[in-house]
């Protein structure tokens, strides 16, 4: 039988604890060969504060850990038993379903493109009201045109004198209104 992607609801803030508990279990019940990669689902995000880019990570799926296992008695036992695990996500309570391969490598390629690039904590998008808090603009309301997460700046179209005027501004120059 082949291993393959089980969704563990784990309590919320303790998913890293449930993940080393299950890595401990395993190892000190010997099912090594049962279980493969067990993961918490995160993603860098950089935030600017005070001037200073800060790279942080954030659960994309808070709550939950991806488990790689073959599905028996034993170790839907062993993960079930885990403490601060509620139980698994899909199927039934006894037969739980795994994720789809193509649903797993999605959530698998989010990991690790967002250690190669990771994204800005804040996402804005075209025609999404913000106000300006810093800058010659500060204060001003207005709504975004254009989005650049290349570089972390945006178009935003400040009225001034009653005219529409499209400025280049950065992301923490600005907050969602």
């Amino acid at each position: 039988m082949a291993m393959r992607w089980y969704v563990v609801h784990a309590y919320s803030q303790y998913e890293n604890s449930v993940m080393k508990a299950l890595k401990e279990r395993i190892a000190r019940a010997g099912l090594q060969d049962q279980f493969g990669e067990i993961l918490v689902p995160t993603e860098e995000v950089v935030e600017i504060k005070d001037g200073v880019k800060r790279k942080t990570e954030r659960k994309f799926f808070p709550g939950y850990v991806l488990v790689q296992m073959e599905m028996n008695e034993d170790t839907w036992h062993l993960v079930k038993a885990t403490p601060k695990v509620m139980g698994f996500i899909g199927g039934t309570a006894d037969k739980p379903a795994p994720i789809s391969d193509k649903e797993a490598e999605k959530i698998l390629n989010r990991v690790t493109e967002s250690v190669e690039k990771p994204r800005p904590k804040t996402l804005f998008e075209p025609g999404e009201a913000v106000r300006v808090k810093e800058g010659p603009f500060a204060d001003f309301n207005g709504v975004v045109e254009e989005v650049n997460y290349d570089k972390n700046r945006l178009r935003v179209a400040v009225l001034i004198f009653g005219r529409s005027t499209p400025v280049e501004l950065e992301f923490s120059q600005v907050e969602k209104s």
